[in-house]
């Protein structure tokens, strides 16, 4: 990701459906990073009027389309599912628009209250399967949880049995394979008052790692 992405020490956080990413990044925000999330973008680009939502009802016609004239999540959501080149066809059109939508962000963060922020935060759930990511931030910081609690929340917070909530687990990297992409890892096995306290430690360890890295020479 070039322009200020690039010139702004940036951190990529990510983690399974239901491992508190939202609960985790609102805790950094708390200590003043600047937050990106993509999802946030992706439900933006898709709503009424969102940028997206002409190329996808071209892509995939008008039964995908709300009457509102926003994304219909579940008829998608169950098509891409099932169908993995329409799965690829959706990312192609989503995918450029958020990184493009993502850097913007960045840089209006750059001028207004993030400016004096050492780094910001991209909020990425897929960043581990999307393949792309591991170049547009500096270090990768995951939200870790057993499987089994993580299976437990999913179905808490959004009504889903347990078919349906482990189809959406099994549909995302694993576990194993996000902690192998991790620069740095978020204990979230426990209840919410275990995160303050690791989100303190690793904020001054990026404030470092920032300033060490806007030091550095260039080659």
């Amino acid at each position: 990701m070039a322009g200020v992405a690039m010139r702004t020490f940036a951190i990529g956080l990510t983690g399974g459906i239901g491992s508190g990413k939202s609960t985790v990044a609102d805790l950094f925000a708390a200590q003043g990073v600047p937050i990106i999330d993509t999802d946030m973008i992706a439900h933006a680009l898709t709503a009424p009027g969102g940028a997206a939502m002409p190329v996808i009802q071209e892509a995939f016609g008008a039964a995908f389309i709300t009457p509102e004239g926003a994304l219909e999540r579940s008829r998608m959501r169950s098509a891409i599912f099932n169908d993995p080149a329409a799965k690829k066809q959706l990312e192609g059109i989503l995918h450029p628009l958020i990184a493009a939508q993502a850097l913007r962000e960045a840089e209006l963060a750059s001028l207004g209250a993030g400016a004096n922020a050492d780094y910001l935060m991209y909020v990425v759930p897929l960043l581990v399967e999307s393949g792309h990511w591991r170049d547009r931030v500096h270090r990768i910081l995951v939200v870790d949880c057993e499987e089994a609690l993580q299976l437990q929340r999913v179905m808490q917070r959004n009504g889903m049995n347990a078919a349906q909530a482990g189809a959406i687990m099994a549909a995302q990297a694993t576990r194993a394979e996000r902690l192998a992409a991790a620069d740095d890892v978020i204990d979230n096995n426990g209840d919410a008052t275990h995160l303050p306290y690791q989100v303190t430690q690793l904020h001054a360890q990026f404030q470092i790692q920032a300033r060490q890295w806007l030091c550095a020479p260039t080659s």
